[in-house]
């Protein structure tokens, strides 16, 4: 049963930083593409940032200038590195893989594009 495993979350003053990691119990990262989203209490869940396989960046506008997302070498971990947080960033956030197949690109930003979620893992910014 394939897994992503997130971690990372917790509270933060605003105007802190916090940096998610995401890595998959049974395959790497190479033949994937990952996104990461948030879902925030009564709101609908939202795509923030994507990186393909070839390793181009897509980013919400939300988010934009903000949150970097990251690889390490081997593609076994993707990183979310979050700064500048605010209030509107409080959420669960999660992340999300689809494999082999990549994602259509205007549709990165979709929940229905990935097959691998992680549980999610909270965010508070006060």
């Amino acid at each position: 049963h394939v897994q992503l495993v997130e971690s990372g979350g917790g509270s933060v003053q605003a105007g802190g930083s916090l940096t998610l990691s995401c890595t998959a119990s049974e395959f790497t990262f190479e033949d994937s593409d990952v996104g990461w989203f948030r879902q925030a209490p009564g709101k609908a869940r939202e795509g923030i940032a994507g990186i393909r396989r070839d390793g181009d960046e897509y980013y919400a506008d939300s988010v934009k200038g903000r949150f970097t997302i990251s690889q390490d070498n081997a593609k076994k971990t993707y990183f979310l590195q979050m700064n500048g947080l605010n209030v509107e960033d409080t959420a669960m956030y999660y992340c999300a893989a689809i494999r082999p197949r990549p994602w259509l690109v205007d549709k990165w930003h979709e929940s229905g594009e990935y097959k691998y979620w992680s549980p999610g893992t909270q965010v508070t910014v006060s």
